[in-house]
């Protein structure tokens, strides 16, 4: 739940990839895929223990000279690699991100085959041998097709059963007991007013469709009749005859489409107050009368003091009336098919196949499944993922690449504090709060300082399905149960085996997991400009995170507190305004220029790269100062500062299927990557002195469309 929070480097499949783009949210506790991206290129010798022979830091053979770079910079870089890389079938995007990901998962499969032909023989609940297990039942295709949907029975009677409002409130507060949610999330989280504690945070969810949108936009008509068949087809895979089965799926689409007219729409949820709403359990029930929440905590096994976030109110208000006026067998519909669709992924190849069918081919646009290990992988990863995190970085994560990386830590955040201190548009009394948030940032590097304990969580080898229950409800009691509690600060929202990096507002710390810190990224044999145009803009991208248009609203303890003077805000939101319009402008599907990026929704990444990379430019020119020989070389021709923003753009580089990126245009919060190349450097005088660049040049922003923030 506290995940929310979390501003990821990237919106990624991390290396977690079920094999879907989207799922439905009762998925979300069993693993299946959300939409994403990650990170680059081939992992190299810096932080892996198997040595690769030396390759050059950049490749400047894949420059394509008839682009220029003052025009085109995404072209330049990155078009010769796009156009000898095509998307793989089984994705639906492929890139540097994606190329490193596939690194890690190929390293994570040695682990979980070695850990399956080892569990017999490992320590009894050693996490080896509970992931041995665990890899070896979701590999049983025998078993899991001998079994049919026999293991979802249970679940389906008790759906069945169900005579009135009561008994379908019963049935929530039991499933969220067991690790299965509907209908809405249940989680902790830190306190926003509070920051040292956690507490409960309800919030809306339970939609099968990725927006609100979807279920009344006329350009989404085909998707929702696509969705439509993919809830009778689902129904009908489970028993449910033809006839039944189309009445019960337009009962569900009515159902959701309810949900979604009280739900909030992406660009909505990221202001902190519609994410944090602080009632009393009574006050609760006042919105609620229908659903007694302190039943709901009871069954969960929870105590709630003062009270806890029933973050959307108008949802559950909208919930409620459902639960007291919508018909017992338009609930049996919805909560049969959640049940369903949710389990299918731990099914037969039949429930697979024909989730894929929709959330991967029609939604996302992507030819071929997964092969069944990236799938069953990508369970592991969701149940144990940091268990497998542990082996992964004992195999591949090396002392001096975190030590290396603080180093680049620490001079990336002593640039954005000397970014702060310079702004002529900030008052001290602004700056003064800024630097204190600042001195308050903990940053973490690789792996966390104290692993998780998997005792308690009993795995099989031969029940896959029951596996994916005992591992989700052992992760949602894991988490519940830190509510009443102190925030733990060193506690990680990511794996290790994760490519990505994120900034969390709520305790205020940069996380970098060991995945990420590999070539194109991070070379412990590269030149300054390198690892400073790769690692180093993400750490400035990350620290940016506490001063974007979200993050600002957070103080240095994790509090959703004001720290800015009236005029410094306003100063600050023109210049966002800026950095809005600016991507407002971009339209990336090449055969849509009708469709653009929203520079609402993607506000907080494009702040975060735009302050970043600046960060990382400063801290490049404060390295250069010790290295001076390094300095005035060029390396292939080309200087240190061209290097720099030449591995950004080559951490951007990739292609995107049209239906995925469609989607990516509604539901991610960071723009597409090739703009991504151009967007912070378009802004940045550097870059255009770096290449020269003439007044008038594509590139180049000039005057008032310049925008400037950090």
């Amino acid at each position: 739940m506290s995940k929310q929070y979390l501003k990821p480097l990237a919106l990624a499949l991390s290396v977690a990839l079920a094999g879907t783009a989207c799922s439905s949210n009762n998925d979300a506790d069993k693993g299946a895929a959300t939409p994403a991206a990650s990170s680059t290129v081939p992992a190299a010798a810096s932080t892996t223990a198997a040595a690769a022979p030396a390759k050059p830091s950049f490749d400047v053979s894949e420059l394509d000279s008839g682009i220029n770079a003052c025009d085109d910079f995404n072209g330049f870089v990155n078009s010769k690699w796009v156009a000898a890389n095509p998307i793989p079938d089984d994705r639906t995007r492929w890139g540097a991100f994606d190329q490193l990901a596939e690194n890690s998962l190929n390293t994570q499969h040695d682990l979980v085959d070695a850990a399956d032909k080892g569990a017999d023989a490992a320590k009894a609940g050693s996490i080896e041998q509970k992931i041995g297990l665990l890899y070896r039942s979701g590999m049983n295709e025998d078993a899991i097709e001998k079994a049919g949907y026999e293991p979802l029975k249970p679940e389906l009677a008790k759906i069945d059963a169900l005579k009135n409002s009561q008994d379908i409130a019963d049935f929530l507060d039991a499933s969220f007991n067991d690790g299965n949610s509907y209908v809405f999330g249940f989680g902790a989280g830190a306190d926003f007013q509070n920051a040292k504690v956690q507490i409960g945070y309800a919030q809306q969810d339970g939609l099968g469709l990725p927006t609100k949108d979807y279920y009344t936009d006329p350009k989404q008509a085909d998707n929702r009749k696509a969705y439509v068949d993919y809830i009778t087809n689902t129904l009908k895979l489970a028993g449910v005859s033809d006839d039944d089965a189309k009445k019960q799926a337009d009962e569900v689409m009515k159902f959701e489409t309810q949900l979604a007219a009280a739900s909030l729409a992406p660009v909505e949820l990221r202001a902190p107050e519609n994410q944090y709403h602080f009632v009393s359990v009574k006050e609760a029930d006042k919105i609620t009368p229908h659903f007694n929440w302190e039943k709901f905590f009871a069954a969960q096994g929870v105590t709630i003091d003062k009270g806890f976030s029933l973050s959307q109110p108008k949802f559950f208000a909208q919930f409620d009336k459902m639960l007291a006026s919508t018909p017992v067998s338009t609930w049996q519909a919805y909560l049969r098919f959640h049940a369903i669709d949710g389990a299918s992924p731990y099914l037969t190849k039949a429930f697979q196949d024909n989730k894929f069918d929709f959330y991967g081919k029609t939604l996302a646009g992507q030819p071929q499944q997964k092969p069944r290990w990236k799938r069953v992988l990508g369970a592991v990863n969701s149940e144990m993922g940091e268990a497998l995190g542990q082996m992964y970085v004992a195999k591949v994560f090396k002392p001096e690449a975190k030590q290396r990386a603080n180093e680049l830590v620490d001079n990336v955040r002593n640039a954005l504090k000397a970014r702060i201190e310079k702004l002529d548009w900030m008052s001290d009394e602004t700056k003064q709060k800024a630097i204190a948030k600042w001195n308050t940032f903990l940053p973490k590097i690789g792996y966390p300082d104290k692993w998780r304990d998997w005792s308690g969580l009993e795995v099989s080898g031969t029940n896959y399905y029951g596996n994916a229950e005992a591992a989700s409800k052992f992760n949602y009691h894991y988490d519940i149960a830190k509510i009443g509690k102190p925030t733990d600060r060193l506690e990680w929202g990511m794996t290790p085996q994760t490519v990505n990096a994120y900034y969390n507002p709520t305790d205020n710390t940069i996380n970098f997991p060991a995945a990420i810190l590999q070539p194109p990224f991070f070379d412990a044999n590269g030149d300054d400009a390198i690892n400073y145009g790769g690692i180093g803009a993400v750490i400035g991208h990350e620290a940016s995170h506490g001063f974007d248009d979200e993050g600002s609203q957070f103080d240095g303890e994790g509090n959703n507190k004001n720290w800015w003077t009236k005029e410094d805000r306003t100063k600050f939101d023109a210049r966002t305004d800026k950095l809005v319009n600016q991507f407002n402008e971009y339209a990336p599907i090449k055969d849509k220029p009708d469709l653009h990026v929203n520079g609402k929704l993607t506000l907080g990444e494009n702040i975060a790269d735009l302050g970043g990379l600046n960060v990382a430019y400063d801290a490049l020119q404060e390295a250069l100062k010790k290295n001076t020989k390094e300095a005035g070389e060029k390396i292939d021709g080309y200087t240190q500062d061209q290097r720099f923003f030449l591995n950004w753009a080559r951490v951007w580089r990739g292609s995107v299927r049209e239906k995925q990126a469609m989607l990516y245009l509604n539901v991610d919060p960071h723009a597409p990557a090739s703009l991504r190349a151009i967007g912070a450097p378009s802004n940045m005088e550097a870059f255009a002195t770096a290449f020269q660049c003439k007044p008038g040049a594509k590139m180049i922003r000039e005057g008032d469309k310049q925008v400037k923030i950090w």
